[in-house]
């Protein structure tokens, strides 16, 4: 198959040439394009995910042999979490080869986090497939090495943080209101604000109300902390 430009860029990105283009065409395709004969990157999303986490679990039992299973686990969640996933994204420049539909456009989908994070994770099990585990598991390491040392500061629960950050300042507790839903009843999409006194504020979108507030906060304690 001819490679485009977007996707030869991004093979060099991530420092993996596909003997089967045809993955990362595939791995990059949203379910806004997706027709007869285009499959989207949803089925390999589900594959990356579990790869990611296999990878991740392993990483930090390596890292830190005397972490018991109570300081992993919010590490490991810490580093497989969708907004992690998709700020890798973003460095790697997956916006730029994403294939969306016209509504996902001109909506800005190559700057939302649940698609960069969805097609990072596609590119994962994509290169798996394409070369093997040890292929998923070099790229995997390499593009989360920083990530994984610096774990610990970024495990926290985001919406415990944030309320430990305006108690610490004397604020109120952060507020967090539901701003919008759309999607069908079996799989509907929350968009969540969180909001201080001051009205300083962030505002995320995620398939549940808790994903929502989580990444709500962790996007205005970024916004705090910058």
């Amino acid at each position: 198959m001819k490679v485009s430009a977007e996707l030869i860029a991004l093979q060099e990105s991530l420092g993996h040439r596909f003997a089967n283009p045809r993955l990362l065409r595939r791995a990059v395709t949203h379910a806004s394009m997706s027709g007869p004969g285009r499959e989207d990157n949803q089925r390999l999303e589900f594959l990356g995910d579990r790869v990611l986490g296999l990878v991740m679990a392993e990483a930090l039992l390596e890292r830190d042999r005397a972490a018991t299973e109570g300081q992993m686990a919010p590490r490991f969640n810490a580093l497989v979490r969708k907004e992690t996933c998709a700020d890798v994204a973003r460095e790697v420049g997956i916006g730029n080869a994403l294939k969306l539909g016209r509504s996902e456009q001109l909506s800005g989908g190559r700057r939302k986090m649940a698609l960069l994070g969805d097609a990072m994770e596609a590119v994962i099990a994509a290169v798996y497939l394409d070369a093997g585990f040890e292929a998923a598991r070099a790229l995997i390491l390499r593009l989360w090495d920083k990530r994984i040392d610096a774990v610990e500061e970024d495990a926290k629960d985001a919406k415990t943080a944030l309320q430990e950050w305006a108690q610490a300042r004397g604020h109120q507790p952060p507020k967090y209101v539901e701003t919008a839903r759309s999607g069908p009843d079996h799989a509907p999409v929350f968009t969540i604000e969180v909001r201080l006194p001051d009205g300083t504020s962030a505002e995320a979108t995620a398939g549940s109300k808790r994903q929502a507030e989580q990444m709500a906060a962790r996007m205005l304690l970024d916004k705090l902390t910058a």
